[in-house]
């Protein structure tokens, strides 16, 4: 009987999985949604297509409790600063729908953003509407786009969540500065590591 229920929550999972609209944008596709609005915890509306800069888009998704972000976030304002140098502009989205009235709720996020002093756009992906389209799978989960607004990188920051001393391979950090000075980027894919996003699907 056990095996039965397990096969038939098996079969349940899949195939809502299956039905589910969640895309994968592939390295050299264009961005999807530019132009939608998003609420940021600074209390303005924006949209990728105003964070863009001159050479390209950070997006990177990211939630409040994960203990993986919560590794890895020290080093989002030092992402920051290396995107403002070669001029990539820069967003975190929330995706985390089904956590909206608890942990990942607009004014958790505000509040976790004050204490944690992001001095970037830390905004509401209503409904994983952003994550649905990209094929954003974890937080944190970084998605780069070039001038073109074309995929060129997506994955993990780097390789080593617990410590930014032991980073051997700053993925992000090189693709980055490969984007900005023209050149080929080493390595455009990476697995994303983290926690799942709380998405809603349909």
């Amino acid at each position: 009987m056990k095996k039965v229920l397990f096969v038939l929550m098996l079969a349940v999972s899949v195939s809502v999985f299956a039905s589910s609209k969640v895309g994968n944008l592939a390295i050299g596709d264009k961005t999807v949604l530019s132009e939608a609005k998003m609420d940021d915890v600074s209390g303005v509306k924006i949209s990728l297509a105003d964070v863009k800069q001159e050479n390209g888009l950070l997006v990177l998704f990211s939630s409040n409790t994960c203990p993986f972000v919560l590794q890895w976030e020290d080093r989002y304002n030092e992402v920051k600063a290396w995107a403002d140098k070669n001029n990539v502009g820069m967003v975190v989205l929330n995706s985390n729908h089904t956590k909206r009235d608890g942990d990942d709720s607009f004014d958790a996020m505000k509040k976790h953003a004050k204490e944690k002093g992001y001095n970037f756009y830390y905004a509401l992906d209503d409904h994983s509407v952003i994550a649905n389209a990209f094929g954003g799978q974890t937080t944190p989960h970084a998605f780069l786009f070039n001038t073109k607004m074309e995929l060129v990188y997506k994955g993990a920051i780097d390789d080593s969540y617990k410590s930014a001393k032991e980073v051997k391979q700053p993925y992000l950090k090189d693709a980055i500065t490969s984007i900005a000075s023209g050149r080929k980027i080493a390595v455009a894919e990476t697995k994303p590591v983290g926690c799942s996003i709380k998405r809603k699907v349909d």
